[in-house]
């Protein structure tokens, strides 16, 4: 059996996979506040007084674009960061490096689909749904041999 400073290692590509992944989805993360604050300049909406850029605009909550992309991010948040978390523990249950890789890959795309269909061109659903369910389901079972693992 593998030791944990061998698994966690570059040298093991399951890891690997992970770090480039966890690298992908924070330069990810990071951008949705990027795309945020453009599309409040966009339409104008902003919420600190001090944001205003004319004496005549006022602060806004509720323009659907911004609503749109701050969910998304949202979105982002609720689901990625529970990924990092359970994919390094998924690494240190030295899965088969052929599934673990491709599961990475799953979150990371279906993440990146999600925010492209929900955030920037908007897809009638069930679009944001697939993507949505391809990521969690991922995930889900990367926690599950987690438990399984610990447990037995």
């Amino acid at each position: 059996m593998a030791s944990p400073v061998e698994l966690l290692s570059l040298t093991n590509p399951v890891f690997k996979s992970y770090v480039f992944w966890v690298g992908v989805l924070v330069i990810k993360i990071v951008l949705m506040s990027l795309l945020t604050a453009i599309q409040r300049f966009k339409t104008k909406t902003f919420a600190n007084p001090e944001d205003l850029m004319s004496p005549k605009l006022k602060v806004k909550f509720d323009d659907p674009n911004v609503e749109r992309v701050r969910r998304a991010h949202r979105n982002d948040l609720e689901n990625i960061l529970p990924f990092f978390a359970i994919g390094l523990l998924y690494v240190l249950t030295n899965p088969s490096a052929w599934l673990a890789i491709n599961l990475f890959r799953a979150v990371g795309i279906a993440r990146i689909v999600h925010t492209i269909v929900y955030a920037v061109v908007v897809v009638p659903q069930p679009s944001r749904a697939l993507a949505f369910f391809v990521a969690l389901g991922a995930t889900v079972y990367m926690a599950l041999q987690v438990i399984a693992a610990a447990a037995f």
